[in-house]
């Protein structure tokens, strides 16, 4: 038994000195090896732009596990890098209908110009004709931490949804151009006068009506859209007498044929027609329409026609049909938004007028009241609209009418758009 507790013991006693020669190598490497590790210059170079793109430097594990250099704020994304637009505590977030107008890209231009030069932080989104979309965009801009929203709805009464949810998260809520509805978390409303729109729009056309029996065929905007409704009550307020006396003849809605002896219409009214009438401001829809009104009118229904188009984009849409009809020998059309490819049609004799509503203006507006907002003040309101639950506070912007004749006046010598955009300008 004493032999064999000998062995063992001297079998402990080998294993402790194994041991102890096996530290003692490890604690030698880790005294010459830490110096290296911590030399600054060393540190310094492999931060250098030019060295770091070396494939051998980026593997080097000295590199990987340098703690000063995992947190060089120059080397990662910062919060300020990785969410710029909603820097600082004055975010202006915007959210216009689509890209695939003109007229709102015009819109995006004047905002990201005039917030600029303000020196305002703004993040504009797109709702690409989508409500969802867009309620999505406005939970993005509370995210980010907007203090004020400014949101032309796609459907105004399911944009009431997402005002509400600004509000709720403390932001104002600007309504754009159009009226968001059937809500009280709208704090005010920057447009144009909508109704004098439409008036424009009629009066050019029964200025121009000689005698009786003058074919007029009448489209409008979307009946989702508070503004279609508007322009065409401005519209129908000068029409409706030259309709009622025979100047004119309606021609491609029944709806507004039983109702053309009614000078004053009520919503549902105006929505029954808008309903035959409507281009739901798309151009292939508004093409569709015309074509299919020619086809069911007979040559009788034609020859010299008046047309109420509520915008450029349709206007043009509509006008190519009509000026392809070999029963048409001429047409008027009316549009509005002064858009670049409307204004060389009006200049071309293939558009007849345009109403101007300067999107500087528009935008100069609103951006006045959000700053306002910011500022903890209260925008200047000349008047009211009636969304269905508030009357919501306004200062609507003047419009103004456009044709062959004062088009380089309005146009051109204004600034709105520069000469060079346009072919055969006088």
């Amino acid at each position: 038994m004493s032999q064999k507790l000998f062995r063992l013991t001297l079998l402990f006693v080998v294993l402790a000195m194994l041991m102890a020669m096996f530290g003692a190598c490890g604690g030698s490497k880790t005294t010459t090896e830490a110096p290296a590790a911590t030399e600054a210059p060393a540190a310094t170079e492999a931060a250098a732009p030019a060295e770091a793109a070396t494939p051998a430097e980026e593997a080097t594990p000295a590199e990987e596990a340098t703690p000063a250099e995992e947190a060089t704020p120059a080397e990662e994304a910062t919060p300020a890098e990785a969410a710029a637009p909603a820097e600082g505590d004055n975010l202006v977030g915007i959210v216009l209908p689509t890209r695939d107008e003109p007229r709102w890209l015009q819109d995006q231009a004047r905002f990201e110009e005039l917030l600029g030069t303000a020196g305002v932080p703004v993040q504009i989104l797109f709702s690409q004709g989508d409500s969802a979309i867009e309620r999505t965009n406005v939970e993005s801009l509370i995210t980010q931490g907007a203090k004020v929203i400014i949101l032309t709805p796609q459907d105004g009464t399911a944009a009431a949804a997402a005002a509400q949810l600004a509000r709720d998260a403390g932001a104002k809520v600007i309504s754009y151009d159009r009226l968001i509805l059937d809500t009280d978390a709208v704090d005010y409303y920057v447009t144009f006068d909508s109704v004098a729109v439409g008036e424009a729009q009629g009066q050019f056309l029964a200025d121009r009506a000689e005698g009786e029996g003058n074919p007029l065929y009448l489209y409008a905007g979307a009946a989702t859209d508070n503004n279609a409704f508007l322009f065409f009550q401005g519209a129908w307020n000068v029409l409706q007498p030259k309709i009622a006396d025979g100047t004119f003849v309606i021609k491609n809605s029944s709806e507004a044929v039983a109702l053309q002896d009614k000078a004053e219409l009520t919503h549902e009214e105006m929505a029954n027609i808008i309903g035959q009438v409507t281009t739901n401001w798309d151009f292939n829809t508004a093409k569709s329409l015309a074509e299919a009104n020619l086809t069911a009118a007979t040559a009788e229904d034609k020859g010299d026609v008046f047309i109420l188009a509520p915008n450029d984009g349709t206007a043009r849409s509509i006008a190519d049909v009509f000026a392809a009809d070999a029963d048409v020998s001429s047409y008027l059309v009316t549009g509005q938004d002064a858009e670049i490819a409307s204004v060389q049609y009006i200049i071309d004799g293939k558009q007849s007028m345009t109403v101007l509503k300067d999107t500087r203006v528009l935008a100069a507006d609103a951006i006045a009241a959000a700053t306002t907002f910011l500022d903890g003040g209260t925008p200047e309101e000349t008047t009211t609209y009636n969304n269905g639950v508030i009357d919501v506070p306004a200062k609507p912007s003047e419009v103004v009418t456009v044709t062959k004749d004062n088009v380089k006046e309005a146009i051109i010598d204004s600034g709105y758009w520069p000469a060079s955009d346009f072919t055969g300008l006088e």
